[in-house]
């Protein structure tokens, strides 16, 4: 708001100073013992300069209150705004934003109790969509009409305010002209109040031009005065009649410091200023007292006034503050990351306080007012539709893994039937593994299908407990059981022939076999115990056999010694059985440096093996001999 200015008082004289000075002084001049008559008004400048566009635009705003707007349905508002388009009245751009304002109230208090009654019905508030009236598209297109006609009727008007100032630059000029013939001046009296007349029938101004206009209207008006002289009786009657006009402009003045509506009161003082500039002077003695008196009471409406605006000024800008703060606390909520059901609730809960407590905030000011609440909406929109398409997600995920665990809940129920059998425990510990791994399911279901899983499991686990309770003592036997086989080995030498005591070795396998488990913390310790007792006995037996089959194979090629062909026939087949030995040997070896398994599955792997190496070795040793054997009998 711009700093104070005080009324001018149009009874004083211009003087040459400076054009401020020039605008405070009044419209008459009186010479020596003469007074000039009353000056007829001026333009209403003194409150329009500092009475901004945003007064103006509240005066309106408060003016088309007044029509009850707020109280009519869509369809009358409609109708009130196709009269208002139809009967081209376009100065009434404040009663179509009021009708505008009105109507979209409605539209959201239809908005939210078709959302209320939707979330009453039970459903999720994030699904609700809202139905568009059909009255919307008549609304907007009127609207769209409205101003492109009212802008087309602002520019006329604005070439008719020139054509104006043009006008009544023209009566100025004609002023000046008839006070030039000072010999007739009297005769011009009445031309001189017919000019007066049509300086204010010319209408209004383009803005801005005010000033310069009021100065030049009030020299030529004080030039005229100046050279006429006027009868003193009609003059006194004439200030007589102007001071109790004033001074009943005073005491109306002095009374609106006490109108409750600080809008009105300035209105109101407006149009006294207005008639205060029709009303001619009064005399030289009471004239200032009386302008001062009138001032007074001006500046205390006006200063009203202006803490009026200031006052709503820093409010909006308050609410601006706090809308902007609003705004930016819902975009900085990161539901990018959010997993859970809690994640989307606690978020929403925080969405619906902000929008709680921005339904709590006045207006901002107008330029930013609307551009924030589209802001603000546009973040919770987003909010929203991303919540609604999680659920949706999250719903369908849910049906899936909630099918998926059913399939696992009666195949655990299967392995609880069948809890004895070989690998079952693998099979139920796989099951749970799967389980895990499945997402979530909707609390209810996901209860219900959590506690029937459990169940089997409990079912599963309990009969393999009552089951291998009665095997401890079996494990124990059978443990004994092995160890007297694996003694019975131990009493077997490696030097007795091996067709003596196969069938002995063969019937304690076999006895092996048929013994059932041992506690499994014996298992490895009597296996390999075991192993290392038939590895002694065949390890043996193998040397016997490998040494019978050198020596069968010296007895052949003795048959064909001195044929010098098939002697190098059978020393080449014997070279390449040999490499082949060796080679097969040296894959397996570099195969073995891959292994980096600790666990009994791969360690059988490696000791296999390592057996197969020993073998292919055994193997190659027995080709050597029979290499050797042959290059003897060569020589």
């Amino acid at each position: 708001m711009n700093d104070e200015k005080q009324p001018v008082n149009p009874d004083e004289p211009l003087k040459p100073a400076t054009p401020e000075e020039a605008l405070k002084e009044g419209a008459e001049k009186v010479e020596d013992g003469n007074e000039t008559c009353s000056v007829d008004s001026s333009p209403s400048l003194d409150l329009a300069e500092f009475a901004d566009e945003e007064v103006k635009e509240e005066e309106e705003k408060e003016k088309t209150a007044e029509k009850s707007f707020h109280q009519m349905t869509k369809e009358e508002l409609l109708t009130a705004l196709r009269n208002i388009v139809e009967s081209q009245e376009w100065e009434k751009h404040k009663e179509v934003t009021a009708i505008k304002q009105s109507y979209y109230n409605l539209v959201n208090k239809e908005r939210e109790k078709e959302q209320e009654e939707f979330v009453a019905a039970g459903n999720d508030v994030a699904n609700f969509s809202y139905t568009p009236d059909a009255t919307e598209e008549d609304l907007k297109n009127l609207l769209t009409e409205f101003k492109e006609k009212r802008n087309a009727f602002i520019e006329e008007r604005e070439e008719i305010r020139k054509k104006n100032l043009a006008e009544k630059y023209a009566v100025i000029e004609k002023i000046k002209n008839i006070s030039e013939d000072i010999d007739t001046i009297n005769q011009q009296f009445p031309i001189f109040q017919q000019l007066q007349q049509d300086f204010k029938a010319a209408g209004e101004v383009p803005q801005g031009s005010e000033t310069e206009l009021w100065k030049n209207y009030q020299q030529a008006v004080e030039q005229f005065y100046d050279r006429l002289k006027v009868n003193k009786e009609l003059r006194d009657l004439d200030f007589k009649k102007n001071f109790e006009l004033k001074s009943q402009l005073i005491e109306k003045a002095e009374k609106l410091a006490d109108v409750p509506d600080v809008l009105e009161a300035f209105r109101t003082l407006q149009d006294l200023h207005e008639q205060w500039r029709e009303i001619g002077p009064v005399a030289r003695d009471v004239r200032e007292e009386m302008w001062n008196r009138f001032k007074e009471a001006s500046t205390v409406i006006n200063k009203r006034h202006q803490d009026f605006f200031q006052n709503k000024k820093e409010n909006e800008q308050a609410n601006e503050n706090a809308k902007t703060e609003l705004c930016e606390k819902v975009e900085a909520i990161d539901f990018s990351n959010f997993k859970t059901y809690s994640d989307w609730d606690n978020a929403t809960k925080a969405i619906l306080e902000l929008q709680a407590a921005w339904k709590e905030l006045g207006f901002a000011s107008r330029k930013v007012n609307n551009a924030l609440f589209a802001r603000f909406r546009s973040a919770c929109d987003n909010f929203f539709t991303a919540k609604a398409e999680y659920f949706k997600k999250v719903k369908e995920e849910s049906r899936d893994n909630l099918a998926k665990k059913e399939a696992l809940c009666e195949k655990a129920e299967a392995l609880a039937a069948d809890f004895d059998r070989k690998g079952a425990l693998d099979e139920m510990q796989a099951l749970q593994k799967e389980w895990r791994e499945i997402g979530v399911v909707r609390r209810k279901q996901g209860d219900e299908v959590w506690k029937r899983f459990c169940n089997a499991l409990d079912e599963f686990y309990g009969n393999r407990k009552k089951l291998f309770s009665g095997k401890k003592a079996e494990e124990s036997a059978n443990l004994e059981a092995k160890k007297q086989v694996i003694a019975k080995l131990k009493d077997i030498s490696e030097d007795e022939d091996r067709k003596d005591v196969i069938d002995t070795i063969h019937e304690l396998q076999n006895e092996w076999q048929s013994i059932g488990h041992v506690p499994f913390k014996d298992k490895d310790e009597i296996n390999s115990a075991y192993r290392a007792e038939l590895d002694r006995l065949f390890g043996a037996f193998d040397i016997q056999e490998t040494r019978q089959r050198v020596g069968r194979y010296e007895n052949e090629i003795k048959k064909f010694a001195g044929e010098e062909g098939r002697m190098n026939r059978e020393r080449e087949k014997l070279v390449r059985a040999l490499e082949g030995r060796l080679a097969e040997a040296k894959t397996i070896e570099n195969n073995m440096g891959f292994f980096k398994v600790k666990s009994s599955t791969g360690n059988s792997m490696v000791k296999e093996m390592e057996k197969k190496i020993q073998k292919l070795k055994a193997e190659a040793d027995e080709i050597r001999e029979k290499i050797a054997l042959l290059d003897s009998q060569e020589m």
